[in-house]
């Protein structure tokens, strides 16, 4: 039997990413469990503080503002409610690495990734952080695209079918 204690969804705020987050909100329903949500934002002082320096604290404070205001759109008063949500922002250089070290901290019984379904050629030139995920991961990842199929719950049709 599988149990699902812990759900993680890593989000960039994309429509993949909201198909990620659709499927696990219903995981976290279907297995009574915790939902973390997570974004990763580009650690500024890192990768630009050589360069640009001095404008560097106050571009991270902003950058991570605004990322928080969008995570907590995505947590609706209807998700705090039915769920057990735990919003998360973290800041690093490699989102893949980021995702997978908070899996680790959190001891996460599946990862929920959007992936865009880039082709070969993109896919080598742009890398994925999805991609990555997969490989490193401490448990299962699910991967769901911007445009997955629409499923059907099997009661439906047989209302739609005897009507």
């Amino acid at each position: 039997m599988i149990v699902l204690k812990r759900i993680l969804v890593a989000t960039d705020f994309s429509e993949p990413s909201a198909n990620a987050l659709a499927y696990g909100r219903d995981l976290a329903r279907a297995y009574n469990a915790t939902l973390h949500v997570l974004h990763v934002t580009d650690n500024m002082m890192l990768r630009y503080a050589p360069e640009v320096g001095f404008a560097v604290p106050e571009m991270q404070r902003d950058l991570d503002r605004a990322a928080r205001c969008e995570l907590d759109q995505l947590i609706s008063a209807d998700n705090i409610r039915d769920l057990r949500v735990v919003p998360a922002l973290e800041s690093a250089t490699n989102a893949a690495a980021a995702i997978v070290a908070y899996a680790k901290a959190q001891l996460i019984d599946v990862i929920v990734v959007g992936t865009h379904g880039r082709g070969a050629m993109k896919q080598l030139l742009m890398g994925s952080v999805a991609e990555r995920v997969v490989r490193t991961a401490p448990c299962p990842v699910l991967a769901v695209r911007a445009h997955e199929r629409e499923f059907i719950a099997p009661d439906a049709l047989t209302v739609a079918t005897s009507a």
